[in-house]
């Protein structure tokens, strides 16, 4: 991922922050010799303290085995994304049509290296860390090995500690921009009020305030 100087993100907390609330990305395994990555669909749980997320899946799944040959994974997130169309982006003095179509996006990539959890207690400590981050208000039972609700079915799935060993982050929002095309971006997207414009309008006034 090409990340320009004006897109980065400003400090640690800006991405942390972003990605304590968008918390469902795609897990990158490298695959066996010859064949493409695996690329899996999930919900995790960050923990900044830690420097690490937690998931868990389904033990028939095809990737544990690629997982366990390379336990160097990119953990990806992207989304507050949108098109901008190119008459938006006309700098003053151009012609509109000669404005650039671009996309607008977050992105965070973690770089880890997987931990399988195998035993019993660990998983049911890991599942709980999980219940707790995604229903903070609670409402479940707990997880506990070899206990009722969940206990019998701990056999079913393999839990997964992903050590965060470097992150890649992105804030792409008409940075190098100026500051009248960024305010014509963000009055677009506040008329257009498609799928997710709020959000993206909330990034480009909040990165031009910086």
């Amino acid at each position: 991922m090409l990340i320009h100087p004006w897109d980065a993100p400003r400090d640690d907390d800006e991405w942390q922050g972003w990605l304590a609330v968008h918390d469902f990305g795609q897990l990158a395994v490298n695959g066996p010799p010859g064949e493409p990555p695996y690329v899996q669909p999930l919900h995790f749980a960050y923990d900044a303290g830690r420097g690490e997320a937690v998931t868990h899946l389904a033990r028939p799944n095809p990737l544990w085995p690629a997982l366990e040959a390379n336990p160097e994974v990119v953990l990806s997130v992207v989304d507050d994304y949108v098109y901008v169309p190119g008459p938006w982006q006309a700098e003053p003095g151009t012609l509109p049509e000669h404005g650039v179509p671009t996309s607008l996006y977050a992105a965070v990539q973690l770089r880890c290296r997987a931990h399988v959890v195998d035993d019993p207690a660990e998983k049911a400590a890991l599942l709980n860390r999980q219940t707790g981050h995604f229903q903070p208000e609670g409402g479940s039972a707990r997880a506990a090995a070899g206990e009722a609700p969940y206990g019998r079915l701990l056999p079913g799935i393999r839990g997964l500690r992903l050590e965060v060993t470097g992150v890649r982050a992105k804030f792409k929002y008409a940075g190098k921009r100026s500051e009248a095309v960024r305010d014509r971006i963000a009055a677009g997207l506040a008329e257009r009020d498609g799928a997710r414009d709020a959000q993206a309008r909330a990034h480009v006034l909040r990165r031009r305030a910086l």
